[in-house]
């Protein structure tokens, strides 16, 4: 892991993303303490894809969820 301040990161920015793609992990600093981490961008593993209707027939919706509220609860929003 390599560590670099802020300034040295800007300078040597295109190096550094070639690193990271590389798999090398580069820690930038501020006065010494570390704030950000650059790191290789992983896209998500296949089969990790959001499918519409994945849940159909899983889920039930409670008969008179669109009920109105009873007065006494109304009154407390007003």
């Amino acid at each position: 892991m390599q560590t670099l301040n802020i300034h040295a990161a800007e300078t040597q920015f295109s190096r550094l993303v070639e690193q990271a793609a590389a798999g090398e992990e580069i820690v930038i600093a501020r006065a010494g303490k570390p704030v950000a981490r650059l790191v290789r961008f992983d896209a998500a593993p296949p089969g990790a894809r959001r499918e519409p209707g994945c849940l159909a027939g899983l889920l039930t919706v409670p008969a008179g969820l669109d009920a109105p509220l009873p007065n006494d609860v109304l009154a407390t929003f007003e």
